[in-house]
C-alpha cells in the first residue's frame, strides 16, 4: 500500500489460497452476433423485437460484440488477475432447432473460446442455461412443457461432449427463479408471460432437468464439477409484527426454500404447496429423487435483501416487498448490505450444509462518468465491491465453505429488460465504438488481486 492510502478492509491473503477469483459473462448479454454463423432465434431476440418490452427499445443483436472480440475480452480478465471466467453457451447457437441438427460453427465458436481462456490461465466456468432458450422450442411451450427437459438433455450431451476434455466446472442453471417467474408470471423478461401456474410448472421442469443433466454430466466429462447458480436474498418481516414475521416466512418459502429445499431432497415445502392448492405442479413419481441429485457446489448470487410485509390479496403467498428509508442503493434501486451476504450464506450453511459454495455473482449498477481524460472513477462500485469481498471474508471466518467469487460482470452489457441504460462492468465499453475501458473498480480489483510488495 502507499503511505497515504486508506487501511484496506481486506487483502487477498485474507483469503485461503486456492480461493478462485473470477468474474462472470452471459452470452445473450455480451456475444452479439445473433444472425452469424448458424445461430437460431432465442426466446430473448423475440421478446426484445416486441414494442415496449425494453427500456430503450434495445436488443441484444449487436451487445458488446464478444462474438468478434471475445480475444480482447479475454486479455482483459486475464489483466485483472482472476484465474477463471464463468461465461455461457447460447443454446440457440448450438442446436438452433432446440433439438436435432447439430450447428458445428456454433461448437467451433466455444471451442475457441475455451482454448483461449485456458490460454491466458483462465479456468471455464460453463453455464449451460442463461436464459436464451430457442424460440422453436416455445413455441412448442417453453419450459411448460416437460419436453423440454429431454431437449436440454439432449443439448447438454452435445455441449459436453465436445468441450468436456477441458471445462472441468458446470452450472446447469442461472437463476431458475429468474426464468420461472420474471419470464413466465411478471413478464418482464421473455417469454413474456404472466400465469403463476405456467411460472411453477416452469420451475420444476427446469430444477427436473438440472436434477437429471447432473449424472449425465459427470459421464461425459471426467473430474467434472457441476452445481446450479441461484439467486437468494436474506429476508426479514418489514416489522415486529406476528402477521409480518409469517409474511417473511411465506415469502422466504418461495423465493428461497423453493429452490434450496427440493435441491437438497426435502421435496417442496409444505407450507406453501398448501398454499399454492391447484397451481402447484404435478409431479411424477420419480421427479423429486431426480431433482435431489449429489452436486458438487451451490453457486449463489448475491445482490440484496428483502423485507417483507403481509399483504392480502397481494399475490398466491399475501406478501409484498417493502423498501427500507435512508439505506444505500445501487442506480437499480437495490440495497446495498454487504452484511446480508453474511446472513445469507450463514443460513443455507446452516440449514442445507452445501459441500461447497461458490459467488457466482456479485455487482452493483452505478450512473458512471466518462471524464474528459477518459477514465471512469466508479468509487461507488469499488467501494461496493470491496465491502462484499470483506463480507465474503467474515462468511468464511463463519465456517461457510466458500471456494470463490465471480464479480458481475467483466463488461458493462445488455441487462435485460433495461437494455444499455444499467451498467454493471468492471470495465466501461463504449457501444458505438465497441472500445473497453477498464474502471476504477476494475483497477481495484486487478490491485486487490495482484498486491504490491507492501500489502504481501
Amino acid at each position: 500500500m502507499k503511505p497515504n492510502d486508506p487501511t484496506p478492509l481486506i487483502l487477498r491473503s485474507d483469503f485461503p489460497a486456492d480461493f478462485r477469483w473470477g468474474c462472470s459473462t452471459s452470452s445473450y448479454q455480451i456475444e452479439g452476433a445473433v444472425l452469424e454463423d448458424g445461430r437460431g432465434e432465442s426466446i430473448w431476440d423475440r421478446f426484445c423485437s416486441q414494442p415496449g418490452r425494453i427500456r430503450d427499445a434495445s436488443s441484444g443483436a449487436v451487445a458488446c460484440d464478444h462474438y468478434h472480440h471475445w480475444p480482447e475480452d479475454l486479455d482483459l480478465a486475464r489483466s485483472l488477475g482472476v484465474n477463471a471466467y464463468r461465461f455461457s453457451i447460447a443454446w440457440p447457437r448450438i442446436l438452433p432447432l432446440g433439438r436435432g441438427a447439430v450447428n458445428e460453427k456454433g461448437l467451433d465458436f466455444y471451442s475457441r473460446l475455451v482454448d483461449g481462456m485456458l490460454e491466458r490461465g483462465l479456468q471455464p466456468w460453463a453455464t449451460l442455461y442463461h436464459w436464451d432458450l430457442p424460440q422453436v422450442l416455445q413455441e412448442q411451450g417453453g419450459w411448460a412443457n416437460r419436453a423440454t427437459v429431454d431437449a436440454f438433455l439432449e443439448y447438454t450431451e452435445v455441449v459436453t461432449r465436445r468441450l468436456g476434455d477441458r471445462v472441468k466446472h458446470w452450472i446447469t442453471h442461472n437463476e431458475p427463479f429468474c426464468t420461472a417467474f420474471l419470464g413466465n408470471h411478471e413478464g418482464n423478461h421473455a417469454p413474456g408471460l404472466t400465469d403463476h401456474k405456467t411460472a411453477l410448472l416452469v420451475c420444476h421442469h427446469l430444477l427436473l432437468s438440472h436434477g437429471r443433466a447432473v449424472p449425465l454430466i459427470h459421464r461425459q466429462v471426467a473430474d467434472a464439477k457441476v452445481g446450479i447458480t441461484l439467486s437468494l436474498h436474506p429476508i426479514s418481516p418489514a416489522s415486529d409484527s406476528e402477521e409480518d414475521a409469517a409474511a417473511a416466512l411465506r415469502h422466504d418459502g418461495l423465493r428461497n426454500r423453493w429452490f434450496l429445499d427440493p435441491l437438497h431432497g426435502r421435496g417442496y415445502p409444505a407450507d406453501i404447496l398448501a398454499l399454492l392448492g391447484t397451481d402447484a405442479p404435478q409431479l411424477l413419481a420419480s421427479d423429486l429423487h431426480d431433482i435431489a441429485t449429489t452436486t458438487d457446489f451451490l453457486g449463489v448470487n448475491y445482490y440484496f435483501p428483502e423485507r417483507v410485509e403481509n399483504a392480502p390479496g397481494h399475490g398466491p403467498i399475501a406478501t409484498r416487498v417493502v423498501e427500507t428509508a435512508g439505506v444505500e442503493r445501487t442506480a437499480f434501486g437495490w440495497e446495498v448490505d454487504p452484511e446480508g451476504m453474511v446472513t445469507l450464506l450463514t443460513r443455507i450453511q446452516r440449514d442445507y450444509a452445501p459441500a461447497c459454495v461458490y459467488l457466482t455473482e456479485n455487482g452493483s449498477t452505478f450512473d458512471d462518468v466518462v471524464e474528459p481524460d477518459g477514465s471512469i472513477n466508479d468509487e461507488q462500485r469499488r467501494s461496493y465491491l470491496e465491502r462484499h469481498l470483506a463480507a465474503t471474508a467474515r462468511a468464511i471466518a463463519a465456517g461457510v465453505p466458500v471456494k470463490g467469487y465471480f464479480a458481475w460482470s467483466l463488461l458493462d452489457n445488455f441487462e435485460w429488460a433495461e437494455g444499455y441504460v444499467r451498467r454493471f462492468g468492471l470495465a466501461y465499453v463504449d457501444f458505438q465504438t465497441q472500445q473497453r475501458t477498464l474502471k476504477a473498480s476494475g483497477h481495484w480489483y486487478a490491485n486487490f488481486l495482484q498486491p504490491g510488495d507492501a500489502e504481501k
